[in-house]
């Protein structure tokens, strides 16, 4: 075999690596055959007058890669590659002129908002330092989360919020989207998921991910009506009862023991209680967990912290019955948690320690004075408007009646401002048509009248 195309250069790449690439060219193309000989590495010293270790180190890397074949007493020989031949051209794609940029929205009215301003950066700085001194959270832990955190959890959610539950029941994940698609995989495939309509657009999202099917079941001023759940054949029901999202409704113990009554009615039927805001509550104190009321472990309870302490804080919770937990072990616990173990031990110790409960005060303080500015301001500007689900949560409602909510997001976009309208989160008809889904988390208090004088001008005719 001629070795004349080896004629190493001069430049930044060592030699045996243009020895290296040079050979795989070569093999590549077809010019080196397979099952051709390669020089022998003294030979290619000699003619390329480079040092034995050079051309052992390009050599290595050639067998290493499968590019060379080392046979004893015989040297090296070409390895056999199969040719490529050239990809199929792809469809071009029609170049349009690119859509001028649309301009930025304000997010004050987001659903999604929290104020950051109020996170308890310091403490949190110093559980963070505390946490990293513990060289075992470096460690695996335990697929539900570790023990610590699930028992803060379980002694906070029994002392807030009546939830009756034993660490073992406790499941942390990294974010409610996440738990739901664990925890909708724990249900015989073939039973169908009742939702909320309107709800959560993410439990329907996560569904339709899951090839799951999901019934859309009314709810009216009380939350999801019973007679439409018994009626949709669905063997599970994901309901909303402390604050129900979008529409704010507050689910009494009536509603509450009839849900629970058709969840005992046949084996394998279930409830998933979100509880994804209860902890703010202006006009009274917070109403109980359903998973209090039930005396036959068919309840699953879900939080997360993501309302109360930040969105990145990606941490929420299960509080399964035993039969799920079963379940839920034999499927999934073979793996890690998905929550970062230093992330736990400063929640764990931030529970503990009462840190969270005087945060909450705090925040559900601020929370309470925004959403008054937020109604003063919408009831000042609206007299013809009902201003709904403001008691608790951090978002309400604005209807106004015998209005296109289409024509309302477009005016307030034209004036700045992003607003979701209730028809978003509906699968039938909406319950209150004409009407605005407003958060107020971001919305600071001397904002409010300007941000309702915005909209209020841009709907006009009111």
């Amino acid at each position: 075999m001629s070795t004349s195309f080896f004629v190493p250069q001069e430049g930044a790449l060592p030699l045996y690596e243009q020895i290296y690439r040079r050979m795989v060219e070569e093999i590549r193309t077809g010019r080196l055959a397979a099952g051709e000989r390669a020089p022998s590495k003294r030979q290619l010293c000699a003619q390329l007058g480079v040092s034995l270790s050079t051309v052992e180190t390009a050599y290595g890397m050639l067998v290493a890669e499968g590019y060379l074949q080392s046979q004893p007493r015989s040297g090296y020989r070409v390895c056999s590659l199969l040719p490529l031949d050239a990809p199929a051209a792809a469809p071009q794609p029609t170049v349009s002129e690119p859509a001028p940029a649309a301009p930025a929205l304000s997010d004050v009215f987001s659903t999604a908002a929290v104020d950051t301003h109020i996170f308890p950066s310091s403490v949190w700085a110093s559980l963070t330092r505390e946490a990293l001194k513990d060289p075992e959270l470096l460690q695996r832990g335990d697929p539900q989360g570790d023990l610590p955190l699930r028992e803060a959890l379980c002694d906070f959610l029994q002392s807030c919020r009546g939830v009756r539950c034993r660490s073992e029941q406790v499941v942390v994940g990294a974010g409610m989207e996440y738990l739901l698609s664990v925890l909708f995989q724990l249900f015989d495939p073939a039973t169908p998921v009742a939702l909320e309509d309107p709800g959560y657009n993410a439990a329907y999202r996560t569904l339709e991910n899951l090839g799951r099917s999901a019934v859309p079941v009314p709810v009216d001023k009380q939350g999801m009506v019973p007679a439409a759940l018994a009626a949709s054949g669905a063997g599970v029901a994901y309901v909303t009862p402390s604050h129900q999202f979008p529409t704010g409704a507050a689910m009494p113990a009536g509603r509450r023991t009839e849900l629970l009554r058709w969840a005992y009615a046949a084996p394998c039927r279930y409830i998933i209680e979100d509880d994804y805001d209860s902890e703010f509550r202006y006009a009274s104190r917070p109403i109980p967990a359903m998973q209090g009321m039930d005396t036959g472990g068919r309840v699953v309870y879900t939080g997360t912290f993501s309302r109360t302490l930040a969105p990145s804080i990606r941490a929420a919770y299960l509080i399964l019955p035993e039969a799920l937990l079963e379940v839920y072990r034999a499927r999934f616990a073979h793996g890690a948690s998905t929550v970062s173990r230093f992330e736990q031990q400063v929640l764990c110790r931030f529970l503990s320690s009462g840190q969270y409960g005087r945060h909450l005060r705090r925040a559900g303080s601020l929370y309470r004075a925004r959403c008054a500015a937020l109604t003063a301001a919408l009831k000042e500007a609206f007299p013809q408007g009902r201003v709904s689900g403001a008691g608790a949560g951090l978002h309400l409602l604005l209807t106004l009646p015998g209005r296109d909510e289409a024509d309302l997001a477009a005016r307030a976009a034209a004036a700045g401002y992003r607003v979701r309208t209730l028809g978003e989160y509906c699968r039938g008809a909406s319950p209150l048509p004409g009407s605005l889904v407003l958060g107020f988390a971001g919305l600071d208090v001397a904002a409010a009248p300007k941000a309702v004088g915005d909209l209020a001008q841009a709907f006009g005719g009111m």
